[in-house]
């Protein structure tokens, strides 16, 4: 997958993509990251990026001089870019397991990064989607491409190893992750479950499926009013129900 940064802070992206999972990724060259500082595209003499808003208000807007100028010089005529185009904006649809799904079957992501006030309407023109992760307000939208990126770069083949599998993780599935364990067996008056030390794979299974819809039950209830759930599931809930009330009694 080919992915384009477009920001005036390129190295705010150093950490991030040089380190761990997305480090590996590249030097598998299964992943290529273009890191593109649009401040030189600007047309003015002190390549000024943002200017005061018309109308009056607080804050600067990015201008958009300098995105399209950058954008057409990196991936030629834009109609015929082969990926998507992502905005960063408060205002775009909240980003999910699912999203990161669809982008992931995506040959080349290319991300705008706004910054300062808000950006000028007509920079959307380019756009293919706006994302958000989250109803809040940050700095720019350095942060919030880093997080896209690591959860979609993640679900490509051969990025994880067998070991770092993405199918268990929280929302992959449609539900929480499942407690996890490992050695010591007991910690501070804290012992692993027994069934996890069975070596019955089917019965870990069953506990891993039922401790995965118990967790879910408790902190994202949401979760399991959006999706469709098996016979065996509904079992389970109810033996998670009739546990709870058990254990208030």
């Amino acid at each position: 997958m080919e992915i384009q940064i477009f920001t005036i802070f390129p190295e705010m992206f150093n950490g991030p993509l040089n380190t761990s999972i997305l480090k590996r990724a590249q030097e598998k060259q299964i992943i290529s990251v273009k890191l593109v500082d649009f401040r030189p595209f600007s047309p003015s003499k002190h390549k000024n990026v943002d200017d005061s808003p018309f109308g009056g208000g607080a804050g600067m807007v990015l201008k958009p001089e300098p995105v399209y100028y950058a954008l057409e010089s990196v991936l030629g005529d834009l109609p015929n870019y082969h990926g998507k185009i992502l905005l960063m904006s408060p205002q775009g649809e909240k980003f999910d397991q699912k999203m990161a799904r669809e982008l992931a079957q995506e040959e080349s992501l290319t991300f705008i990064c706004g910054h300062y006030e808000g950006f000028d309407e007509r920079i959307r023109a380019l756009v293919d989607q706006e994302i958000s992760i989250g109803d809040y307000v940050l700095t720019g939208g350095e942060i919030p491409t880093m997080v896209v990126i690591d959860a979609v770069c993640r679900l490509l083949p051969d990025v994880l190893g067998e070991r770092e599998s993405p199918l268990s993780d929280s929302f992959y599935n449609g539900l929480l992750e499942y407690p996890q364990y490992t050695r010591p067996r007991s910690f501070r008056g804290m012992a692993v479950p027994e069934v996890l030390l069975s070596g019955n794979h089917e019965e870990i299974r069953k506990w891993r499926r039922k401790e995965s819809l118990k967790r879910t039950l408790q902190r994202r209830p949401d979760l399991l009013k959006s999706q469709e759930v098996s016979s065996k599931d509904k079992q389970l809930l109810t033996e998670i129900l009739q546990e709870e009330n058990e254990h208030d009694e």
